[in-house]
């Protein structure tokens, strides 16, 4: 199954143990991200909705990791989920924050018209307010420092259309880990952002005209190509190894460089109609 990503292996996080946060099936990027992570001796667990159970339970287990169901609604499960962590590792050296969630009727047409009070309060608790529990919940299982990070994307700084209240969403993210990152510095625990391009994922899928996003991205993008799965895990590793080290309060832009671009050349714009 991971044999699918082009990932080089090595020994870059040997000794390390950590949890992935969000894994839905094998094309999510959390599945990515372990992926790379084991490929380069990380110790790992991964936690999932009960909802995703059939599908990323096998998935975890068949990259040796420890599978959990987790809620992060519910502050039960997700006391269980860091027992869990302690009874197996006892400390822990990473966190990769990897979900969210907006109602699907909050992803189209006018963000005005279609917010709602609820939707709001919804996509900020499962969103933004997940990551901030999760960072506490995990700081106190890093002593000796370690690295926390999240999954973002350019609607938290660009109005995307149809994006809308999950570009809401991301921004207050972005902004998490700032605060987060100034928090926790002085007990050596990095906390940082990738902002990554489109890619065909299970929650581009519940964005109205999301795989258009995907061609967009690449035809407006610097390289001129997809954003691919091996780029963001390449940065996930880095962010999560040593090599990442100093590096703290930073939104890593991993999209093929869409997001330097201004005014499409007139051979990339749309055909007026």
């Amino acid at each position: 199954m991971a044999d699918d990503y082009d990932l080089p292996k090595g020994d870059l996080m040997a000794g390390k143990k950590g949890l992935v946060m969000g894994l839905a099936d094998q094309r999510s990027v959390a599945f990515g991200i372990s992926a790379q992570l084991k490929a380069q001796g990380a110790e790992l667990a991964i936690s999932f909705i009960e909802l995703n159970e059939r599908r990323a339970r096998p998935l975890a287990e068949g990259l040796g990791a420890l599978p959990i169901v987790a809620d992060v609604q519910d502050d039960a499960s997700m006391d269980a989920l860091f027992d869990t962590l302690e009874s197996k590792f006892g400390t822990i050296d990473f966190l990769v924050h990897s979900l969210a969630f907006a109602d699907r009727n909050q992803l189209k047409g006018s963000f005005v018209d279609n917010t709602t009070r609820e939707g709001f309060r919804l996509a900020m608790d499962i969103s933004v307010f997940s990551f901030v529990d999760a960072a506490r919940r995990a700081a106190r299982l890093m002593p000796n420092g370690g690295s926390i990070f999240t999954m973002t994307f350019l609607g938290a700084e660009r109005a995307i259309p149809n994006y809308n209240m999950m570009g809401v969403a991301k921004a207050a993210l972005e902004a998490s880990v700032r605060y987060a990152a100034r928090d926790l510095g002085p007990k050596g625990i990095r906390v940082n952002a990738i902002s990554a391009g489109a890619l065909r994922t299970l929650s581009l899928a519940g964005i109205a005209g999301g795989r258009a996003m995907v061609a967009q991205g690449r035809a407006l993008s610097a390289m001129k190509e997809d954003t691919s799965m091996e780029g963001v895990a390449g940065c996930a590793l880095w962010l999560a190894s040593d090599l990442g080290r100093s590096t703290t309060g930073e939104v890593v832009h991993v999209d093929a460089g869409f997001h330097i671009m201004g005014l499409p050349s007139e051979d990339e714009a749309p055909a007026a109609g």
